[in-house]
């Protein structure tokens, strides 16, 4: 993709010092974009601020008002709606866009296979759910892992996913589902870290209890549509040689590409060997353990034992029969989930 032209999209309501603050950030780090502010029923002091902002932006931007609060996925929608650029990225009022960022997820979304990038997020924001994007070493990686504080959309991917379900909560499985429909449609959804934004305090709206039924209704909805995600443990044993995992790991990420959880327990070489493949940038929801290089098998209990205290829904597996080991008695064969997820 050559000089692809873009549209940011930035849905607000009230808050005027600081969207002021954000609009002002992204004129001044993103060169050559187009701006589509969608006012969603905010304050007349939001509303004088935002058409001051506008009119000096001319064709470079383009106002858009609601006369209620429609919410924040209709909201954009709206803007996604008439955005006619080759990329679109969202960008909410509590972030601050920071030098470079734009030009790093546009490099991201170059790869055609590539339809929504996400940027790494700093500041008081910034949710305990999204830190594990922070992998510095690796530039880009798929996630499942995203918010709608910042993201890039390929106009192309949008054609044939469609915009997102409104009826979903503003948030985890609204964002999870469009994923998955994109994944349906061939696109991969990523993160860089070259692209890293500031996140101040995320606006709460509603209830607490309507927050919670919302989400528990949507997540009941992507369970019906998508199926159940799971946690699986892999120990493929000390003497498996890495060489021979190439299959499993292909198999292993695109089971991360449809929700599922993966935890490898590697053993010291397998860990530096795994990483040389850059099977350590596959995907987020890929985990992996390290285990100690002085009594091993003694470390792999003490970690299955913690990780089943902290996770009792995950599920042990074996590579094989050789995998055994103490705590792994349960586990069952590669074999069977590579099966399972194959026939999904």
């Amino acid at each position: 993709m050559t000089n692809p032209s873009i549209d940011i999209i930035v849905p607000v309501w009230n808050s005027p010092f600081e969207t002021r603050a954000c609009l002002a950030a992204i004129l001044r780090h993103s060169p050559g974009a187009r701006m589509i502010i969608v006012d969603n029923g905010s304050s007349r002091e939001t509303e004088l601020m935002l058409e001051e902002f506008s009119e000096p932006l001319g064709e470079q931007g383009l106002f858009m008002k609601s006369e209620r609060n429609i919410g924040l996925v209709p909201a954009i929608n709206r803007g996604l709606a008439r955005s006619d650029g080759d990329l679109a990225v969202i960008v909410r009022p509590h972030v601050l866009v920071t030098p470079g960022w734009l030009d790093a997820l546009r490099t991201a979304a170059q790869d055609a296979s590539v339809g929504i990038v996400s940027p790494v997020f700093s500041g008081s924001g910034a949710s305990q759910r999204l830190a594990i994007n922070s992998r510095y070493d690796c530039p880009f990686i798929e996630t499942f892992s995203v918010s709608f504080s910042a993201l890039l959309l390929k106009s192309e991917m949008r054609m044939q996913t469609g915009c997102f379900d409104e009826g979903l909560d503003s948030g985890e499985w609204c964002l999870i589902d469009y994923i998955r429909r994109a994944w349906s449609k061939g696109y991969r959804t990523g993160v860089t870290s070259r692209s890293r934004l500031v996140c101040g305090q995320e606006p709460v709206f509603g209830s607490d209890a309507r927050r919670k039924s919302q989400a528990r209704v949507s997540w009941e909805h992507y369970r019906e549509q998508w199926g159940i995600s799971r946690h699986y443990g892999v120990y493929f044993g000390a003497d498996t040689d890495v060489a021979a995992l190439a299959d499993a790991m292909e198999t292993i990420r695109e089971g991360s590409r449809r929700g599922h959880r993966f935890t490898l327990l590697l053993h010291r070489r397998q860990a530096r060997e795994f990483r040389r493949c850059g099977w350590n940038c596959l995907h987020t929801g890929i985990d992996q353990i390290r285990l100690s290089m002085l009594m091993p098998h003694r470390d792999l209990v003490r970690k299955i034992g913690a990780l089943r205290e902290s996770a009792p829904e995950m599920i042990m597996v074996r590579w094989n029969d050789d995998a055994s080991a103490a705590g792994m008695e349960m586990a069952i064969p590669f074999a069977e989930v590579a099966a399972a997820l194959r026939n999904a």
